[in-house]
């Protein structure tokens, strides 16, 4: 009697466990099938009415959560078998998930770590309340990693700063003051009052005139810092009275040194760059390394990143490119990062920092004072 209540007990317990392990299996089978995901749904261009549209997802087993206004859709919540039904309604053009999308990384160009300026932005001091002009082809003030606040045109024919038939000066102006945001590139100083002096044209050249024109504006204007990434083989006379008038009224003048390279002994820097009162800026690599097409000689004060810069472009894009033209902004934005830290140094001063701080790298003649170091030159 006893053996047989036992095998009563174990045969109960056994269908209990079967039932309900049959029971959770359904029970989860029939909650994956009512799992709701999120779908935008298309309609035909017949249906037209938001009630209409509505009806046929909530025939359909559908929630509608939004109608949108400018495309024939809506956003829906379906189930499996709502899902089915929806995809088969003569009514609907499509069904799609409703995806995810994640802000885009904001690239950091090499040169920022290479010269130390990211350094000084942890810091706080991103180039506030300093004016920096970009003295060149314009530029693209529609760029969305840009901010351009004012500037002006000395191009015969050409009265608009803020469009750059060329690229170059935009270029230029990424690498001085990239937004910080999300999307895009970072420049050295991207807090800078960022200025668009056009001189150059969509070819790239023009006149010393007009570059004159250009720096006397800066001047006027109270520019801080300068970005010259430009540049001839012969000496000018009124070009010289131009960038030390400048430098004297407390802007600090930067300067692409010139892509002429090395031969022999023989001084291949151009003009401005020459000049006592402006900074001469020659080109490295990511490694430090001087690239062969930088220009030499004894005027040469400092170095920066010239080979394969990233920064931005027209037409809302980006692009890499080579030279000393890339290097000059480096040194423009780090001018900006100690001026935003230090507001009262004059324009010598912040250039003396530069220069004694400068990572020595070889020969004067080919290296000059040696890689900038932000970090140090805004201690």
């Amino acid at each position: 009697m006893r053996k047989k209540s036992l095998w009563l007990s174990v045969l109960t317990a056994l269908l209990l466990v079967f039932t309900m392990a049959f029971s959770d299996s359904a029970s989860a089978a029939q909650s994956a099938k009512n799992v709701e995901k999120d779908y935008i749904v298309g309609f035909k261009s017949s249906m037209k009415t938001a009630s209409v549209k509505k009806d046929v997802i909530k025939e359909s087993g559908g929630k509608v959560e939004k109608q949108f206004k400018i495309i024939n859709a809506a956003k829906v919540k379906l189930d499996k078998e709502a899902l089915k039904e929806v995809k088969n309604d003569p009514s609907v053009a499509y069904v799609e998930e409703d995806h995810v999308a994640h802000a885009l990384a904001q690239t950091v160009p090499y040169g920022i770590s290479l010269i130390k300026a990211d350094k000084v932005q942890a810091q706080g001091y991103k180039g506030a309340n300093v004016k920096v002009g970009v003295i060149d082809t314009g530029i693209q003030s529609s760029h969305s990693d840009l901010n351009v606040v004012g500037g002006a045109s000395f191009v015969s024919g050409d009265s608009n700063p803020y469009n750059d038939g060329n690229g170059h000066g935009t270029h230029v102006a990424g690498t001085v003051a990239a937004l910080d945001n999300t999307t895009g590139v970072l420049g050295v100083a991207p807090n800078v009052s960022l200025y668009a002096i056009k001189v150059l044209n969509s070819s790239g050249s023009g006149t010393y005139s007009a570059i004159v024109s250009g720096i006397e504006w800066a001047t006027a204007n109270g520019m801080d810092v300068i970005n010259m990434s430009l540049g001839g083989s012969s000496g000018s006379t009124a070009l010289k009275q131009a960038v030390d008038r400048a430098y004297s009224s407390g802007v600090v003048v930067v300067a692409a040194a010139g892509n002429s390279g090395s031969s022999g002994s023989a001084n291949t820097i151009g003009y401005p760059a020459k000049y006592d009162s402006v900074i001469a800026v020659g080109a490295v690599d990511s490694n430090s390394n001087r690239a062969s097409f930088s220009s030499v000689g004894a005027e040469l004060e400092v170095m920066a990143p010239g080979s394969a810069v990233y920064s931005t472009y027209p037409a809302n894009t980006y692009a890499t490119l080579n030279g000393t033209s890339m290097a000059s902004p480096h040194v423009a934005g780090a001018a900006a990062l100690v001026l935003s830290k230090y507001p009262t140094l004059s324009a010598s001063q912040v250039r003396n920092r530069l220069s004694s701080t400068a990572t020595y790298l070889g020969s004067s003649f080919y290296y000059g004072n040696g890689l900038i170091n932000t970090e140090a030159a805004a201690q």
